[in-house]
C-alpha cells in the first residue's frame, strides 16, 4: 500500500485528541518511509515520520504546536481499511508522550 500524496481528514476522535475534522494530513511516502504536515482546526502544524510494513499498517511518531502555542508529542499505530469506493481508511491508536501521556484512537479517511 503506498500513501504517496494522499490526503486524509478525521472523522471520529476520543476526547483527549487535539485533532478534528478541520485537520487535514498530506502524506508523503518514499519506500516504507512515510512522513506527513497537518494542519487546520487548532493544531497550527504538525509533522508526522515513520514506516509502513507490506500490509499498509504505520508506525509512527508525531509531533505537533497548538493555537494555544502548546508542543506536544507521541507515537501512533495506524491500520487501513480499504472502503467500498476505494478509499483508505485508518484505524489510528496512539498515546501521548508529553502531557498527560494519556491514550486514544482515532479514524481517518482519505478525502
Amino acid at each position: 500500500m503506498n500513501y504517496h500524496k494522499r490526503k486524509f481528514r478525521a472523522v471520529i476522535n476520543t476526547a483527549n485528541c487535539e485533532i478534528s475534522s478541520e485537520t487535514v494530513f498530506e502524506y508523503i511516502q518514499e519506500g516504507s518511509v512515510l512522513s506527513a504536515q497537518y494542519q487546520g482546526g487548532q493544531m497550527v502544524k504538525g509533522h508526522i515520520s515513520g514506516l509502513v510494513d507490506d500490509q499498509g499498517y504505520i508506525e509512527m511518531h508525531y509531533h505537533q504546536v497548538n493555537e494555544k502555542g502548546e508542543v506536544s508529542k507521541g507515537m501512533c499505530y495506524s491500520r487501513p481499511e480499504i472502503l467500498s469506493n476505494g478509499k483508505i481508511r485508518l484505524h489510528e491508536a496512539w498515546k501521548w508522550a508529553s502531557g498527560d501521556i494519556s491514550e486514544g484512537s482515532s479514524i481517518l479517511d482519505e478525502i
